[in-house]
């Protein structure tokens, strides 16, 4: 009797005990044995996002791991057999890569996955010794700097876009990315757009080939003056950011800024304005952004968005995954483990939707996809499981962006200088702007929108080339109205308070056992009083 009386309580506080396990609007959890572990590696741009979304996995019992090495080697790696998926910038043929698609038998497809930014992290003092917060560069200044042809933090291009203020004459060092990287083709890219005739003659000299992106700089390390290389972004934004790093500067992905405090420059865009890499200055500038028919970016018009507030060092990340045969130009085959497949489904389903809730808001340096690249998310996952493609909706994707009230956080232009009387111009800049950025954001959109020309001073001396013939479709997302409201709050599903039902089951799980204890003793009790011959009746 007794032994019935405790496994019947164990099993009824087991039960209620296994409701928490999944409470109302908690994603569904398959069980463990559908999935089979998926491998990743490649790009370290993405690196900080990738994170976030294997954390989130890993949370679920879903076993994804990501290695950020380079785009470079994700894709020979995936070429090879030897990862499930890659991340990158670009394709293979950009790259170079031997034998490009005719080498890849198992096929694949490339699916977009978060908006980022190249920021421009430095370090260096005025001539009053204080540390500036607030530097300026245009976009020739900063192409003409990486080809090491600005030299001297002193130069006269750099003390014009910081409205005559001369910076001490100390040599710049430049931090750079050592073997293959898809951050630096992204950012030579973006170089040889801005100085396409200086450019040419800097590879030229240093044996870079022009007819590839250029993927890695220590192959010939006197492209600069001074320079020293690191072996990922992690580290180069970590020492710019230190005592070692005086006087140096480097392209990293902006979301470094976040983990390292390095300073992060405003860069002046087409219509004047010098910015920063906030959330919507990245989406507003790849709002110019076009995708070939292989989902690959061109980002020509990204460089040139006269957009008031777009931030032009902008780009997409993409992964490389398989896909069935006759769903895209590429796709030669689905993966041959089910649980793979599966995982990566369900993975990349939440990366299109929730996952996309934490890029530039929970982790600066990021955007969320516009709704059309989180679309391409779900068309991407019937490629791969050849089955017709979700359809996704504000209702059923945790995108902010697929409510029209959601306002992503913007980083204002830099603030007024002082006087140059007035001494340095260390500046409250910093990594993000705060609400008095967002405010002279709007006031400088308001500006340029009227015909007055640039909110800040100076104009840019550049003759960024534009969209060139047919250009492509834009692809960016966002809306005219972007700065009229504050940023709204997002919510994942089942990611707020527990309901009054499982704390319920808290307490009879704490209690059924006491129960079950008093219970037991006083069987045992009364079982004692009647074998006592003693005892009343």
């Amino acid at each position: 009797m007794l032994r019935r009386l405790l496994l019947t309580g164990l099993a009824v506080a087991t039960c209620l005990a296994g409701s928490l396990v999944a409470p109302a609007g908690a994603a569904p959890r398959a069980p463990a044995q559908a999935y089979e572990a998926v491998i990743g590696q490649g790009s370290t741009f993405a690196a900080l996002a990738i994170r976030q979304w294997t954390g989130y996995a890993g949370a679920r019992g879903w076993p994804v791991s990501y290695t950020p090495t380079s785009s470079v080697q994700g894709l020979s790696l995936y070429q090879q057999n030897l990862a499930d998926f890659a991340g990158t910038e670009a394709e293979y043929s950009s790259y170079g890569l031997a034998g490009g698609v005719s080498n890849v038998p198992r096929g694949y497809q490339y699916t977009p996955d978060v908006a980022g930014a190249i920021g421009i992290f430095y370090n260096v003092d005025d001539q009053a010794g204080q540390q500036v917060r607030a530097l300026r560069l245009s976009r020739r200044t900063i192409a003409r700097i990486f080809i090491g042809d600005i030299t001297r933090w002193s130069d006269p291009a750099i003390t014009a876009d910081n409205a005559g203020r001369q910076l001490p004459d100390r040599p710049i060092t430049i931090i750079y990315r050592n073997g293959q990287s898809g951050t630096t083709a992204l950012f030579y890219d973006f170089i040889q757009h801005t100085i396409p005739d200086q450019f040419s003659a800097w590879a030229r000299r240093n044996g870079f080939s022009t007819s590839i992106r250029i993927i890695q700089l220590d192959t010939s390390p006197g492209f600069a003056p001074v320079a020293r290389g690191y072996s990922d972004q992690d580290a180069i934004a970590t020492t710019v950011a230190s005592p070692a790093g005086k006087w140096s500067i480097a392209a990293v992905e902006a979301a470094y800024a976040e983990t390292s405090h390095a300073q992060v420059a405003f860069v002046q865009n087409q219509s004047g304005n010098f910015v920063q890499p906030g959330a919507a200055n990245i989406s507003q500038a790849l709002e110019t952004a076009g995708l070939r028919g292989d989902i690959s970016q061109d980002l020509s018009g990204v460089y040139a968005n006269r957009a008031p507030l777009g931030y032009p060092i902008s780009a997409y990340s993409y992964m490389t995954l398989q896909c069935a045969p006759g769903k895209g130009p590429n796709c030669r085959g689905r993966y041959n483990r089910p649980g793979k497949e599966k995982l990566l489904a369900d993975w990349l389903r939440y990366i299109a939707c929730d996952g996309q809730a934490e890029m530039g808001t929970g982790i600066k340096g990021y955007s969320a996809l516009p709704p059309q690249l989180s679309q391409e998310i779900a068309n991407s996952i019937g490629r791969m499981t050849g089955r017709p493609a979700e359809r996704l909706t504000q209702g059923n994707c945790g995108n902010p962006r697929f409510n029209p009230s959601f306002r992503l956080p913007v980083s204002g232009p830099a603030p007024v200088l002082p006087p140059i009387a007035g001494g340095g111009f260390g500046g409250t800049g910093g990594p993000a702007a705060g609400a008095g950025g967002a405010a002279g954001g709007a006031a400088a959109a308001a500006k340029a929108k009227a015909g007055g020309g640039s909110a800040t001073t100076g104009t840019s001396d550049e003759a960024a080339a534009g969209l060139s013939g047919a250009a492509a479709r834009a692809v960016g997302g966002g809306t005219g109205d972007w700065l009229k409201s504050r940023p709204v709050g997002y919510h994942r599903p089942g990611a707020g308070p527990l309901a009054k039902w499982p704390w319920v089951v808290v307490i009879l799980v704490l209690v059924t056992p006491l129960a079950v204890g008093v219970l037991v003793g006083a069987v045992r009790a009364s079982n004692a009083a009647r074998a006592d011959p003693r005892a009343p009746w």
